[in-house]
């Protein structure tokens, strides 16, 4: 499985590359802390496969990376191959970038 770093992310944001960001977690977990990435729950992915882009890069991040990696391997068996895994997820955004973020 392919994966990116935070610090990868944060030079994707900071240079504006066109990239999808997908945030696999349960809405009341995106509204306590997001990192504006297109929050599509885990659970309903594969029923919203249509709005995942298969022609840009797409990275998918949950709190800690395993959520994401789960997300990424549902995609990959519809045929996905421009998919990467945000490593530590938004927990290692938090500890890099941004300390008074609200985790959990």
């Amino acid at each position: 499985m392919k994966e990116v770093t935070v610090q990868e992310l944060k030079h994707k944001i900071d240079h504006q590359e066109d990239f999808q960001l997908i945030d696999v977690r349960e809405p009341f977990e995106y509204e306590m802390s997001n990192i504006d990435g297109e929050n599509i729950p885990l659970a309903g992915l594969v029923v919203e496969a249509s709005k995942v882009s298969k022609d840009k890069p797409v990275i998918m991040q949950c709190r800690s990376g395993a959520r994401s990696a789960a997300a990424v391997m549902q995609l990959e068996q519809l045929g996905y191959t421009n998919l990467y895994n945000l490593k530590g997820g938004i927990l290692a955004w938090a500890a890099e970038y941004d300390p008074d973020m609200q985790v959990y």
